[in-house]
């Protein structure tokens, strides 16, 4: 008995050992295409605007007042997303390894969720200048519904903790704030006509943030392999690496490559 103990310790080590050199792995990949990215990127800027209203005496009436605050460079914010998971990793899989691996064993990753609600807030903010959506007050409202949503998904995993009946009232709050920011996007897409390849960028990432929801869903209804909340994981970190570099380069390849 005591040697099965032994036995299934040393496999769950080996684990969590896998699981931290793929952690390492998928931080070094990030780096990589992150640092590329900086490097390699035109200066291609958007501009980032407000609308306020402004007093016109001889109307006397207020008119919106559209003003140019700066433009922003985007390639070095493609990259920054990319350097945001790689430095999330590094962590978990180095000085943060014993801290994530007791959050694991309690099927709960603080660091995820922390490092989506900035990475991932980044790409829809791109996503959403790219369709031409400039406006300072609206970029902040959807950088913040999509933060939102992905600390929804750490309230899931928290407030599920040792739960028999799941329950789903975080995940459908989650989802609710997400959708916002896609709609609002979608407004600007289809009333204007953006490069085709900004179609293409909304398709395949919103995509690919629904298959997100999936994980999380599959991971609570233990269907399969789901059942082990470390295949979830494993889920998790690659649907995040694919995501990014697929936005990231399907950005590069419409706008950012060096003319």
């Amino acid at each position: 008995m005591v040697a099965d103990k032994d036995a299934e310790t040393g496999e769950v080590d080996r684990t969590f050992s896998g699981l931290r050199r793929f952690n390492a792995a998928m931080g070094l990949l990030h780096l990589v295409q992150g640092i590329v990215m900086i490097i390699i990127s035109s200066d291609f800027a958007l501009p980032v605007t407000t609308l306020y209203l402004k007093f016109n005496p001889e109307e006397t009436a207020l008119i919106q007042n559209l003003q140019e605050l700066g433009k922003l460079t985007i390639g070095p914010v493609v990259g920054s997303f990319l350097l945001l998971s790689a430095l999330a990793h590094f962590v978990v899989s180095t000085v943060g390894y014993r801290w994530y691996v007791k959050n694991l064993k309690n099927e709960i990753n603080p660091a995820r969720w922390y490092e989506y609600a900035l990475s991932s807030s980044v790409m829809i903010v791109v996503i959403a200048m790219l369709a031409g959506m400039y406006d300072l007050a609206s970029l902040i409202l959807i950088f913040a519904l999509n933060a939102t949503m992905i600390l929804f998904g750490m309230t899931m995993e928290i407030g599920n903790e040792d739960r028999e009946d799941v329950d789903w009232r975080p995940f459908i709050y989650g989802c609710f704030a997400g959708l916002v920011p896609w709609v609002a996007i979608a407004l600007y897409l289809f009333g204007t006509t953006p490069p085709n390849f900004v179609y293409g960028i909304f398709g395949s990432i919103f995509f690919f943030f629904n298959v997100f929801a999936l994980n999380m869903y599959l991971q609570y209804k233990k269907v399969g392999p789901w059942e082990d909340y470390l295949f979830g994981e494993r889920a998790y970190i690659v649907l995040s690496l694919v995501a990014k570099t697929l936005l990231a380069w399907q950005v590069f390849a419409g706008t950012l490559r060096p003319m």
